[in-house]
C-alpha cells in the first residue's frame, strides 16, 4: 500500500511546481513556511524557483528575505537580499524588520543608514523596526530622530506606530517621553495601553503601571494575555495581591487560566506575596509547563526555606525531561542548598551544570557557592570560589564571607577579603568601618 504523502511533500514536488504556480504562487508557499518555521520545505521550493527562472522576481525574493530571516537563517536571507539588483522600499524592509526581530539591532541601524543613503524614503514599517532596535540598543537619540521624522512628514501616529515609539522610550527609561506620545494619541487599544504599562513595569514604576492598568479598565479596554502578564510582575514587586487575584478570576473567566506565562506569573506573584500553597495550586494544575514555570515554582520554594520541597521539584522536572533547566533553575537550587546547609549537593548540582548540561556557570552561581560554604566554615574553599569568578566579587558576597571570618576568627583569609573590597572601592569609609 502506497504512504500517503504529507501536504508538503505534494506542493513542493517538481511535477505539481512546474505546470501550475507562478510568481504569485511561491510567496504565499514562502510565507507559509516561515509562519510554520519549515525551513527545509521553504529551502526546497527556493530550489525550485531557480529552476523556472523567477529568481529576479521582486515578490518571490521579499517574501523568501522574510522565510529566512523568521526561519533564524539571516545568512541565508543576506544573500538573497544583496543580489537583488534594483532593491526597492519592500526589499530593504524586509531585511531591517529580519535583523530587528532576530536580535541583531546593530546591523538593523547600520542597515537602515545605508537605505537612507542610497536615499530610499522610509515608511511605517520601515520606522517600527527601526525603533525596536532603538529600544534594544538603548540609543534613545536614533529614537528621537524617528520621532521627529515621524512628525515633519506628518505620518499619522497610529497605533503600530505609536506604540513602537513608547516602547522605545520605555526600554531607553525615558518614561515622561513615552508618556507624552501616549497621551497624545487619539486612539488607544490594547497594544498601545500595553506597551506604556510594560513601560512602567520594566521600570520599576509598578504603582504607575497599576495605576494605568485600572484607567484602561475604567475607560473599557479589556486587558488580554500580554496585559496580566505585565500588570502581574508589578503586584509581585510592590505586592499587591488582591489585585493578583482579581486578574487570577478574570484570566479563569476567559479561559487563560492555563496559559503558561499567565499562570508562571501568577505563580511568581503569590510566591512573593507569601502565598506559597496558592503558587503551588497553579503550578500543579497546568496542564502544560515551561521553564519559566518550573524555574518561578523552584525559586519560591527555595526563597521560603523549603529547599528539600526545591530539590525534590528540580528532580522531577529532570524526570519528566520535556525541560532542561537553565541558569535560572540553578541559581534556585543553589539557593535551596544555601538555605539548607547541603554542601556536598550544592556541589554536586554546581558541578552538573558543565559536565551534564553544557552550562557555563555566571557569577550568580559562584556567589551562591561561596555563601554556601562560607555559612558551613570552608573558608578556604570559598575563597577558591571568589578567585575562580569570571569577574570581581560584589560587597555583599565578600561582605558574608567576611563575616563568617569574623565568626571563625580566620584571620588570614579575613585580610585576603579586606583586600580585595578595599580594591573594589578604596574610598568609600563605610569598608573602612566594617574593616
Amino acid at each position: 500500500m502506497e504512504k500517503p504523502r504529507s501536504y508538503y511533500s505534494i506542493i513542493l514536488s517538481d511535477e505539481a511546481f512546474r505546470p501550475k504556480t507562478n510568481n504569485f504562487t511561491y510567496p504565499f508557499v514562502f510565507i507559509s513556511c516561515a509562519n510554520l518555521l519549515a525551513l527545509k520545505h521553504g529551502q526546497i521550493a527556493h530550489s525550485m524557483v531557480f529552476k523556472i527562472g523567477l529568481d529576479n522576481d521582486g515578490h518571490v525574493n521579499h517574501s523568501l528575505i522574510t522565510m529566512y530571516a523568521k526561519c533564524g537563517e539571516l545568512g541565508y536571507a543576506w544573500k538573497v537580499f544583496d543580489e537583488i539588483g534594483d532593491k526597492d522600499l519592500v526589499s530593504w524592509n524586509s531585511m531591517i524588520s529580519g535583523y530587528s526581530k532576530m536580535g541583531f539591532a546593530q546591523e538593523a541601524v547600520r542597515l537602515f543608514m545605508e537605505m537612507r543613503e542610497q536615499g530610499i524614503e522610509p515608511d511605517e514599517m520601515t520606522l517600527v523596526s527601526v525603533l525596536g532596535a532603538c529600544g534594544d540598543l538603548g540609543d534613545l537619540g536614533l529614537g528621537k530622530w524617528v520621532e521627529e521624522l515621524v512628525a515633519s512628514k506628518k505620518i499619522e501616529l497610529n497605533s503600530y506606530l505609536g506604540s513602537a515609539l513608547i516602547d522605545m522610550y520605555g526600554k531607553c527609561g525615558d518614561l515622561i517621553s513615552a508618556r507624552r506620545v501616549f497621551d497624545a494619541m487619539e486612539k488607544k487599544d490594547v497594544v498601545t495601553w500595553n506597551a506604556m504599562i510594560t513601560g512602567y513595569s520594566q521600570n520599576g514604576a509598578s504603582d504607575e503601571a497599576i495605576t494605568l492598568f485600572n484607567r484602561m479598565r475604567e475607560v473599557g479596554t479589556n486587558p488580554d494575555k500580554i496585559t496580566m502578564i505585565v500588570v502581574l510582575s508589578a503586584c509581585a514587586l510592590i505586592g499587591a495581591l488582591d489585585l493578583g487575584k482579581w486578574i487570577e478570576t478574570y484570566a479563569s473567566q476567559r479561559g487563560l487560566q492555563y496559559d503558561v506565562y499567565v499562570a508562571s506569573a501568577l505563580i511568581d506573584l503569590f510566591a512573593k506575596c507569601g502565598s506559597l500553597d496558592s503558587a503551588l495550586r497553579i503550578f500543579e494544575s497546568m496542564p502544560h509547563r515551561n521553564e519559566v514555570s518550573w524555574n518561578a515554582m523552584i525559586s519560591a520554594l527555595a526563597f521560603h526555606g523549603r529547599a528539600q520541597e526545591a530539590l525534590s521539584l528540580f528532580r522531577r522536572m529532570l524526570k519528566v525531561g520535556t525541560v532542561r533547566p537553565n541558569d535560572i533553575t540553578f541559581i534556585g537550587v543553589l539557593s535551596a542548598c544555601v538555605h539548607a546547609g547541603l554542601v556536598h549537593e550544592g556541589h554536586r548540582l554546581f558541578d552538573s551544570m558543565s559536565s551534564s548540561f553544557g552550562l557555563v556557570p555566571k557569577i550568580e552561581h559562584y556567589s551562591c557557592m561561596v555563601d554556601l560554604l562560607a555559612r558551613a566554615g570552608h573558608l578556604y574553599e570559598a575563597w577558591n570560589f571568589i578567585e575562580r569568578m569570571p569577574r570581581k566579587p560584589d560587597e555583599i558576597v565578600l561582605g558574608a564571607l567576611l563575616g563568617a571570618c569574623q565568626k571563625r576568627r580566620n584571620v588570614d583569609v579575613g585580610e585576603r577579603v579586606i583586600k580585595l573590597l578595599l580594591d573594589i572601592e578604596p574610598s568609600n569609609s563605610g569598608k573602612y568601618y566594617l574593616i
